[in-house]
């Protein structure tokens, strides 16, 4: 006979998630990275976010990207009561190594539908000649 599942819970998952390793954020920044024509390409998955509260800095050669989504909340209206609520707010973000000699002129942004796409050179790996290090007793 087969039954509906009634709830999520699951012995397993609740056993082993802990609060250093969240799975709702998870689901939040997700991204794709292509290579093409000498640039790699993110697309960050963002809906429901405004572009005026996305943000992207660069130090040290990493890219942070952070984006904020704040609650609708109309505290007039005392007869809601939500049920189940599944809509994220609040901020997150997400760092990304693109090289050292990557400028905030290289990287170029744009938001459409949701997605955030960002391009960036691809930096040229620099070779050096290896030098031999010695191992002192």
């Amino acid at each position: 006979m087969m039954l509906p599942k009634v709830s999520r819970f699951d012995m397993f998952d609740d056993m082993f998630d802990d609060h250093f390793f969240n799975k709702k954020d998870l689901s939040l920044m997700k991204t794709d990275i292509k290579e093409k024509d000498g640039n790699y390409i993110l697309d960050i998955d963002l809906p429901g976010y405004n572009k005026d509260n996305i943000s992207l800095e660069l130090s040290d050669g990493y890219l942070t990207v952070t984006a904020e989504v704040e609650e609708n909340v109309d505290e007039s209206d005392e007869t809601v009561n939500y049920i189940h609520k599944e809509r994220y707010s609040g901020k997150c973000s997400r760092s990304f190594y693109v090289g050292e000699n990557i400028t905030e002129e290289d990287i170029k942004a744009s938001f459409k539908n949701g997605i955030l796409n960002i391009t960036i050179p691809k930096e040229e790996k620099i070779e050096h000649a290896k030098k031999r290090i010695e191992i002192s007793e």
